[in-house]
């Protein structure tokens, strides 16, 4: 059996957190006794009760959880929300860049400069933004442990397919994603900070809400295992990933789609 004790007491910023396969991940995370920040562009019930949960979780655990809210399109909110986590918990041991979302479906002769900036500042300006101001923080952390800090992103199947119809600039987005991940390997290693990717497949979230039934039968059929996934089928890969565990596994993409592509 894996042993993720080294998970207790790290701190973990997780963006894009409070529902979905962020919240999944944070309840993981604190259940393990670790200091987490959870995000949401607003301040809203959502927010409030699952910090609420996760600091009833961490109880038993130490665990302990605080909301921050930040638009993460904007880099100067980025800076923020990298900053008000630092002054709460002296530092960042963990990083997961969760935030992102499909940002509307557009066919390539409908693509404005606006919709291409909104897919592209959700998904890859937050992740790049966020990483750069924490990458201070997760240097010294890896140095005073004497173990590797994580970077961890939230990728997608879409990157390696190129995504449904009108989501050709979500599915680009997420290739950027894993790709500058690759980049970051050869800038930070040295510094001992560990970038890798956990990629779902088809998950049954609130991204899936807008499908037919009759579509969601047809899309579970391309997948082995018959389903969506589930999100807590997918939070441990990111748990996994934090962890002292997998310290020599950098650079990586973990897929998490039951089968619905294979290498």
């Amino acid at each position: 059996m894996l042993d993720f004790s080294d998970i207790k007491g790290k701190r973990v910023l997780i963006t894009g957190s409070t529902a979905g396969m962020g919240a999944a991940s944070a309840r993981e995370f604190v259940k393990l006794g670790a200091k987490v920040g959870v995000n949401s562009h607003v301040t809203d019930a959502a927010a409030t009760e699952l910090v609420a949960e996760l600091n009833a979780l961490g109880q038993e655990s130490g665990g302990e959880a605080i909301f921050i809210e930040a638009n993460l399109m904007e880099s100067s909110q980025c800076e923020k929300l990298v900053a008000e986590f630092v002054q709460h918990f002296g530092g960042i041991d963990v990083l997961v860049n969760n935030g992102g979302g499909l940002g509307g479906r557009s066919g390539l002769e409908a693509i404005d400069d606006a919709f291409y900036d909104r897919v592209m500042d959700l998904n890859c300006r937050s992740k790049l933004m966020v990483t750069r101001f924490a990458i201070p923080y997760l240097r010294a952390s890896a140095a005073e442990r004497g173990k590797t800090a994580s970077v961890i992103s939230t990728g997608s199947i879409a990157a390696r397919e190129g995504g449904g119809i009108g989501a050709g600039v979500y599915a680009a987005a997420k290739a950027w994603v894993h790709d500058i991940h690759r980049n970051w390997v050869k800038e930070f290693t040295k510094d001992g900070i560990r970038f890798n990717i956990v990629a779902p497949g088809t998950i049954d979230t609130a991204f899936h809400a807008d499908k037919s039934d009759e579509l969601k039968e047809k899309i579970a059929g391309t997948i082995a295992m018959g389903r969506f996934g589930t999100i807590e089928e997918v939070a441990p890969a990111f748990v996994f990933l934090a962890s002292d565990i997998s310290g020599y596994i950098t650079g990586q993409v973990l897929d998490v789609n039951g089968g619905q592509m294979c290498p």
